[in-house]
């Protein structure tokens, strides 16, 4: 039994169950208790919250989550195998574990919440981590039906995540949207040795909290200048921006940006100025 919940160790699970690690999934099984508890620390108080997780596997942060007292947690799990032991979790956690048969970027995760805000901490499947992070930033209204994000990513992505025109080689589209609507840091990381199988990679967990009043813009405006924006890193924005934008140059002079400047060198908040000032034209 393992000192977290009395439950087997996650070893055992896995090997009971038959659960190798598929690489088509993007799985790696975090098996430390220590680190799986470290990161539902870092989510906040869970007492009486609500917490989505994606892709929880054989249950390792699932198991951290419920010992550190979130009431409610829905795991959404697209990999059969694992369902049977995260039955078992549910079954020593009664009513407080929803597990749920399907895949994250085709679930309606906000209709499974209802009433009320949650927070979402996963270790995200290393395939469908940044699209599922797009998805919750660039949500229809804001704030958001969660209240923070709790995440591992690759370190390479989440340097993405968090960086600004001062790190030029990781600011990109990534990092416009996170830093537009949220508040981003990297919390610590995690060496490979905590997975199996060991991915080539350190992961990092990075915090996302939403601004409560991010500066006002047409989001689809400004996911459509950031995508051409960041198409071409060598070139100036006047060149990029053809292709998106009517007339570029006369669009980036609105917005006060040089357009001989290269997308790594305009802030976020540049880049809200140039999709209000699409906005204004259209």
């Amino acid at each position: 039994m393992s000192g977290l919940d009395a439950l087997p160790p996650l070893r055992d699970v896995v090997e009971r169950h038959g659960l190798m690690a598929q690489k088509a999934l993007g799985q790696n099984f975090l098996f430390d208790l220590n680190l799986t508890g470290k990161i539902a620390r870092a989510a906040g108080p869970l007492e009486d919250r609500t917490v989505v997780e994606i892709g929880p596997g054989p249950g390792g942060l699932t198991r951290a989550l419920l010992a550190q007292g979130a009431a409610r947690v829905i795991a959404i799990e697209r990999d059969r195998r694992c369902l049977p032991a995260l039955a078992e979790i549910a079954a020593h956690y009664p009513g407080r574990l929803e597990i749920v048969d399907g895949d994250a970027l085709a679930v309606d995760l906000s209709g499974l919440v209802g009433a009320g805000r949650a927070c979402i901490v996963a270790n995200l499947p290393y395939n469908i981590g940044t699209p599922l992070l797009v998805g919750w930033l660039g949500g229809a209204s804001w704030p958001p039906w969660w209240d923070s994000l709790t995440l591992m990513f690759q370190r390479e992505v989440a340097e993405r995540i968090v960086a600004t025109p001062a790190q030029r080689a990781a600011y990109g589209r990534l990092a416009v949207l996170a830093g537009w609507r949220c508040e981003s840091r990297i919390l610590f990381d995690v060496p490979r040795s905590a997975f199996t199988p060991q991915p080539k990679i350190t992961s990092s967990v990075v915090r996302l909290v939403p601004r409560p009043s991010p500066e006002p813009c047409d989001r689809r405006l400004l996911e459509r200048i950031t995508l051409a924006a960041f198409g071409q890193r060598r070139k100036m924005l006047r060149q990029n921006l053809k292709a998106a934008l009517p007339e570029p140059t006369s669009l980036l002079e609105a917005a006060g940006i040089d357009p001989t400047f290269r997308a790594e060198e305009i802030d976020v908040s540049g880049f809200v100025k140039l999709a209000n000032a699409l906005a204004a034209v259209r």
